[in-house]
């Protein structure tokens, strides 16, 4: 039996506007987002009140350890829509004490007070979406904010941690954006240290087909760093913030200890969560489904549950588990990996089964084990940091055709 869920997300899908690498489930608002009566103001009322009405036909479940709100731009709702939200979602299932509630900010959408007033509604950990510290390449990536708001954001929010109204926080940026070279992603580094965030999430520019970047690539006007540099700077993110004392414990993220992100590994750990809201995922009896990513098309979803209750479509789910090829690839993002053996037989794999697959996915896995990009200890596989961390996905990719040539017959 898949234990019950104990995290919950909740999307908040608008932004001022479409970033040039997004391909997130986002509604763009413009400058119209947070002036009374505007078509913005109307739009967020009105995908609120569905939110509610999703949150309130949910089944029950026990007390939640961990609240994530992303999106999207949380920070652009005010105090008191964040706290009805947080108040919904108590009534429905608790909060453990000592619960992490986490919200998504951008420097472009408060000053500090707003922050205060988030933390007296419950937030206890902020994520600030910075992306970057120079202004050349915020401004070439969409982004609206510069590196003096950014650099004051930080100040902002590090000042409520060391007065002890937050427990932690973290900044995003993202590497081997368009522009970028060693030596500026070095002064990246620099800056992520001295504003002292205790959690870093550095993410590797991904680049979607139906955005901005991903049609400029197509034409090949997008000027990404080269493999070799791309490589050179992954290599030196993890020198860099290892000699300040920072652990890699995840694939992109780097924490201080006692800061890792408790709800982030909620997903690693192949654990349950409740999801809300349009375009979100969830998964709260292992096997995931994702909401419509448009307004109109979450508006029919929701009305349809409502008609024959979410609560018994989400409790027939109850019997299934995630998927083990699923398990092996968030797993293996973890510093600590994954022991295949236990996971096949959790998945209701027989000794012979594991003897015999997970001989052969060694195959497939032979050359990493050789080359130490990929380690084996006592039945648990976890990758080496930081080359196998930097080819992860080449070792996912054969770790999928190895799950697609099984016979489950």
């Amino acid at each position: 039996m898949v234990a019950p869920p104990r995290s919950a997300y909740l999307h908040i899908p608008f932004c001022h506007k479409r970033c040039f690498y997004c391909d997130f489930s986002i509604i763009p608002l413009g400058d119209s987002a947070q002036i009374p009566g505007s078509p913005g103001i109307n739009s967020i009322n009105a995908y609120l009140d569905l939110l509610h009405r999703e949150i309130s036909i949910s089944p029950k479940g026990p007390a939640l350890s961990t609240i994530y709100l992303g999106g999207g731009t949380p920070s652009l709702l005010k105090k008191n829509e964040l706290g009805d939200l947080l108040k919904n979602l108590q009534r429905k299932f608790g909060f453990q004490d000592g619960a992490e509630i986490t919200m998504e900010v951008d420097p472009s959408t408060f000053f500090e007070n707003d922050l205060i007033g988030y933390i007296e509604i419950g937030i206890n950990r902020f994520s600030l979406g910075g992306q970057s510290f120079d202004d050349s390449i915020l401004a070439s990536i969409g982004r609206k904010h510069n590196r003096s708001e950014l650099i004051e954001a930080c100040k902002w929010v590090n000042n409520l941690f060391k007065k002890g109204l937050l427990r932690s926080w973290s900044l995003d940026l993202i590497q081997n954006l368009p522009g970028i070279n060693l030596s500026k992603w070095i002064k990246e580094l620099e800056l992520a240290v001295q504003v002292e965030a205790p959690h870093l999430s550095i993410y590797d520019l991904s680049i979607e087909p139906d955005t901005v970047f991903g049609r400029r690539h197509k034409k090949g006007n997008l000027n990404i760093p080269i493999e070799l540099v791309a490589e050179k700077i992954d290599f030196e993110t993890n020198r860099f913030l290892k000699s300040r004392g920072f652990s890699r414990y995840e694939i992109s993220n780097y924490s201080l200890p006692g800061h890792a992100s408790r709800h982030n590994r909620t997903y690693w750990n192949g654990s349950g969560w409740w999801a809300f809201g349009m375009g979100a995922t969830s998964a709260p009896w292992g096997q995931r489904f994702s909401r419509p990513r448009t307004i109109s098309g979450y508006k029919n979803w929701l009305e349809q549950q409502e008609s024959h209750s979410l609560e018994k479509t989400l409790f027939f789910e109850e019997s299934k588990r995630m998927p083990l090829d699923e398990l092996l690839m968030i797993g293996l993002r973890r510093r600590e990996g994954v022991h295949l053996e236990e996971l096949a037989k959790n998945v209701g794999w027989t000794q012979k089964e594991c003897n015999k697959n997970l001989e052969l996915l060694d195959k497939y896995w032979l050359n990493y084990l050789k080359e130490g990009y990929l380690m084996k200890n006592n039945g648990r596989y976890f990758l080496s940091d930081p080359k196998g961390m930097m080819i992860s996905n080449q070792i996912l990719i054969q770790m999928f055709s190895w799950w697609d040539a099984l016979d489950f017959e």
